[in-house]
Order: C-alpha cells, then structure tokens, then sequence
C-alpha cells in the first residue's frame, strides 16, 4: 500500500511537471493551491485507504436555495455520470458545494502528466456546475444534461 513518501513524491513530480510550488503537504499531507483565483485545489493523502482526496469548493449556496438546486446536484452525481466518479457535498456552516474525488495514489504516481490532467479537468467540471447551479438559482430549469470531462480512474 502507498505511504506518506510516495504521496510526497508525487507532489514533488507534479511541482516539477506544472512549476506550481505552492503545492506543499502540511503535517497532515493536506495540500493546497488557489487555482485562477476561482478555486483552491485541496489534496489530502488518506494513508488508510492508499487514496488521495481531492476537494475543491465550487461555490457558496443562499441558505434558501431552492430544492431543484440539490435536486440537480444529487442527480448529476447518480453513478458518477456527470461527475467524472467524484461527488459533491455540501459544508453545512457556509452552505458551500464540495467537489470530491478519490484518486488511487498509486495509479497516479505512475502516470503525473495524466494525474495533473485529471485535475484540470476536474476544474473545468467545477466551472460548468458552478454556471449550471447558478443557472437553476436564477429560476431557470437545469440545462439537458452536459457529458462531463471523460476522466475516470476505474479499470
């Protein structure tokens, strides 16, 4: 199973690939960088599991929002269909919307180019669900479903 090092050495390769050097773990290997001042990229190593969480806030929520907006995010993460196989969640005391994706540190290391890629197709999904929910806060309905960027990890 992957440890802490492998997950650092990982990091170090996409420091290296993308000239990002913000990217650095803490002590508790959670990393994080703002991304086009729109989104903070947070990956954080799970050495129970070997995985890498990747989590990304996509945009704040009126407390009031209406239930077609929770209803579209629930459905657009059905099997992972127009979420690339990462979910969303909401963080109660901000009403924020959480993209989250699991990555299999392992699968990553070996391919940092693929795994940097991922991420910014993971950003360019959080782009188009933060434009569809503002959308359906704007009274609109949810536009026909939009194939999300193709990127899964599953074999």
């Amino acid at each position: 199973m992957a440890a802490r090092e492998d997950y650092d050495k990982l990091l170090r390769s996409v420091r290296e690939l993308t000239g990002v050097e913000g990217l650095e773990p803490d002590a508790d290997a959670l990393a994080s960088v703002r991304v086009d001042d729109a989104y903070n990229v947070n990956l954080q190593f799970v050495e129970a599991t070997g995985k890498v969480l990747c989590f990304i806030e996509v945009l704040k929520l009126p407390a009031d929002a209406d239930k077609a907006v929770y209803r579209d995010l629930l459905a657009g993460g059905l099997f992972g269909r127009l979420t690339g196989g990462g979910y969303f969640a909401l963080e109660t005391e901000t009403e924020t919307v959480v993209y989250n994706h699991f990555f299999d540190l392992e699968k990553a290391a070996a391919d940092v180019e693929d795994f940097v890629s991922t991420l910014e197709k993971i950003l360019q999904l959080c782009d188009m669900w933060a434009e569809r929910v503002k959308g359906v806060m704007a009274g609109g309905e949810a536009p026909a479903p939009a194939h999300a960027p193709d990127f899964r990890f599953f074999p």
